[in-house]
């Protein structure tokens, strides 16, 4: 069974109330809720879409759509994950999605809000010291105050780029500097050794003035499904809870 199926089949139940994530993994399992959602084999689900893409996907698929800002309780979230911390299931998200027309805000605050989490990623992305970038929103007006705190912050460490809408990254963002629909820059802070705790890391970007959010998710508990070549493990950030599926 495939890792999509897998948690379709696991985690949701009819009448479900669910955040619906973005990536190659997450499109895959948004299909597959609209095949079963044809078939009958689920029914009365309402889907709460992270991005433009996934809500173009699900509406594609037949899964009727709700706003996450009007929505009281979500049962279930599931999304793709850029890393994961090996143990704590501290994750990255929005390394690569352009954040113009997404909201690593929105996609927080659904992963944030769900009663039940499963990411889903390959085991290339299950680390420790985990390495590579870290998206950070920043207030537009004072980017670059909050770019020069963070460098110094992790001098030696990372590296700080404006993210562009367009054209070659760089550290001032070329001359198309991305904007996201909130108003706010990206800075990706691009750890070149590797991080020895994303919760430390995210202590510290939530202590610098004109940061708005960052990409890093900690959220208890969670699940992570891990696909390798001998196929699936479902790992939690509960203690010694690690169980390997065929």
């Amino acid at each position: 069974m495939k890792m999509e199926e897998r948690k379709v089949d696991t985690y949701i139940k009819s009448g479900m109330v669910i955040g619906l994530g973005s990536g190659l993994a997450s499109d895959m399992a948004i299909q597959y809720i609209g095949l079963q959602l044809g078939a009958g084999a689920l029914k009365d689900i309402v889907g709460i879409p992270m991005s433009i893409a996934c809500a173009s996907e699900a509406a594609k698929a037949g899964i009727p759509l709700g706003h996450y800002e009007y929505c009281s309780q979500i049962d279930f979230a599931f999304d793709d994950a850029d890393i994961i911390e090996e143990g704590t299931l501290i994750s990255v998200i929005g390394r690569t999605r352009n954040q113009g027309e997404e909201s690593i805000i929105q996609e927080k605050s659904i992963l944030n809000g769900a009663n039940k989490l499963v990411f889903m990623i390959t085991e290339n992305q299950y680390k420790s010291g985990p390495d590579g970038s870290i998206p950070v929103l920043v207030n537009s007006l004072n980017w670059l105050q909050a770019a020069e705190e963070i460098d110094d912050l992790f001098l030696g460490d990372a590296e700080v780029w404006r993210r562009p809408s367009i054209g070659i990254a760089g550290p001032n963002g070329g001359d198309f500097p991305l904007v996201t629909k909130e108003g706010h820059n990206v800075l990706d802070v691009i750890f070149t050794s590797p991080i020895l705790s994303l919760n430390e890391v995210s202590k510290s970007l939530d202590e610098v003035d004109g940061v708005i959010d960052h990409g890093i998710i900690s959220k208890f508990p969670c699940t992570a499904v891990i696909a390798s070549e001998s196929g699936l493990s479902v790992v939690d950030n509960l203690p010694k809870n690690a169980v390997k599926e065929p």
